[in-house]
């Protein structure tokens, strides 16, 4: 019997039923503050599924709380106790999610926490919801989202009964949430404020420990230590997976190297990545897979990995991957025609930059490209600042937008004009979202590429109206 033969016996043994939902957790709602982040929002599409009384507060009203409105689901966006309605307020029955981006001073939290309710973070309540499942889990300071969704996608085109949390909209559900049974878990890893140590995972990755999140672990080796950290969390008869070259023990993963799962005999054939893998058993032949970029066919080359490990047919495996259609907001075309493209990608760290550069070259080698980017976070900004300026510099165009702050209060000198000041472009320029299009319709590019984490992906529309109507 294989390993996830032996966990998921015991844990049907222990619950021949199926897995409870929500281990642990007996409360008939389920109150979320920030429930629009698109983690915080699986959880609440998580236990809607599973008939809890689900509502929450958010900031700002967006695509996906419409979504979450549409199922019956209750939202507010004023932070006001009175706007809670009364079912949620018996601490008997009610468990409070909550993200670290809410501050401390908000009055929904406070009330909460002054009236004793049971209070956890979305990181411990997911910890709590596969603790009993068998757990296949991503992490890495890049590509986390990508291979997740990918991961979700084969496990549940070979008919494995999973739940997959998503930290991004799967263009195959048009959800962040795929649910196909209980007994195995899909979750993303996230190292933001350590967030991934509540998980005991099965199966995991790491996919990179670039630096990252320096406004909370304050230098590079604190972060990296969270990795080994992270990496001792995985069972004891589990297996964890490695991207050649970083400094742990496990299964390597790589492109056209000698690791144990690698990549070969690369073609791009309309568009499409053609290619084998050789696994430490067998080679697997012909494998078809639509996301442009290398950094790209690495995600899919791990998602692959783990797959195999937890025991999916190949051949199914080879037809869900080419099957796979994407995560909304990585490397997602808007217009696609021979004489104007528009994508759209959630990259803002300096890596995941120089990633999307490179599946943009790799793609549409002789043509112009104009870049569009948002920096995310002060902190962020300042701490890669000449690492963003050398990757910013790649593009012909460049259009600049002011800094997002996201949870943080501005720091003095750290701006976009700075930022702008230090990339090497003659064809470069700070505007505001006002002037946005009007600056784009001026450009003869021929691609055209929005990037950054912030609300830019709110002005994704309004550019493809605009960019149809020009043209």
């Amino acid at each position: 019997m294989s390993k996830k033969e032996t966990n998921i016996s015991s844990t049907k043994k222990l619950f021949p039923l199926g897995v409870p939902i929500a281990i642990g957790m007996g409360w008939d709602n389920v109150y979320f503050i920030g429930i629009g982040g698109i983690g915080m929002s699986a959880l609440a599409r998580y236990f809607h599924a599973n008939k809890k009384q689900v509502a929450g507060y958010d900031k700002t009203q967006t695509e996906i709380t419409d979504s979450l409105v549409a199922l019956g689901i209750d939202i507010h966006f004023e932070d006001n106790i009175e706007r809670i309605d009364s079912i949620f307020l018996n601490p008997k029955k009610t468990l409070v999610v909550y993200t670290p981006a809410i501050p401390k001073n908000h009055s929904e939290l406070n009330y909460f926490q002054t009236n004793n309710f049971k209070i956890l973070k979305r990181s411990e309540v997911l910890g709590l919801i596969t603790e009993n499942t068998f757990c296949l889990a991503v992490a890495g300071t890049h590509g986390k989202t990508t291979t997740t969704s990918i991961l979700g996608h084969l496990m549940n085109e070979c008919n494995v009964p999973v739940t997959a949390f998503l930290g991004g909209i799967s263009e195959n559900y048009n959800s962040n949430l795929i649910l196909n049974g209980t007994e195995v878990s899909v979750v993303e890893a996230d190292e933001f404020d350590r967030s991934f140590l509540t998980l005991s995972p099965d199966l995991a990755c790491i996919t990179s420990m670039d630096a990252d999140h320096l406004d909370i672990y304050g230098d590079v080796s604190e972060l990296k230590k969270s990795f080994v950290d992270f990496s001792k969390k995985v069972k004891a008869n589990g297996t964890l997976f490695i991207k050649n070259g970083l400094p742990l023990k496990g299964i390597t993963y790589g492109i056209e190297d000698d690791s144990d799962y690698t990549v070969q005999n690369i073609k791009i054939k309309n568009g499409t990545y053609v290619f084998d893998v050789k696994t430490p058993n067998t080679v697997l032949g012909n494998l078809q897979f639509n996301l442009p970029g290398r950094h790209n066919l690495s995600n899919a080359l791990i998602a692959l990995a783990m797959a195999v490990e937890y025991g999916c047919p190949h051949r199914q495996l080879a037809k869900a991957l080419a099957s796979y259609k994407g995560v909304k907001r990585r490397f997602t075309y808007h217009i696609k025609t021979e004489n104007l493209v528009f994508i759209d990608d959630y990259a803002h760290h300096p890596e995941e930059i120089n990633a999307v550069h490179q599946a943009v070259r790799e793609m549409y080698p002789e043509k112009k490209v104009l870049a569009i980017f948002q920096p995310h976070l002060y902190s962020r900004t300042r701490d890669f600042i000449d690492d963003f300026a050398v990757n910013l510099s790649q593009f012909d165009e460049l259009i600049l937008l002011d800094i997002y702050p996201a949870r943080e209060l501005p720091i003095e000198g750290v701006t976009s004009e700075w930022l702008l000041g230090k990339i090497e472009n003659k064809n470069k320029k700070l505007v505001t979202k006002k002037e946005l299009l009007t600056e784009i319709n001026k450009t003869s590019a021929q691609i055209i590429l929005t990037i950054g984490a912030g609300d830019i992906g709110e002005e994704v529309k309004h550019i493809k109206k605009g960019l149809s109507i020009a043209s």
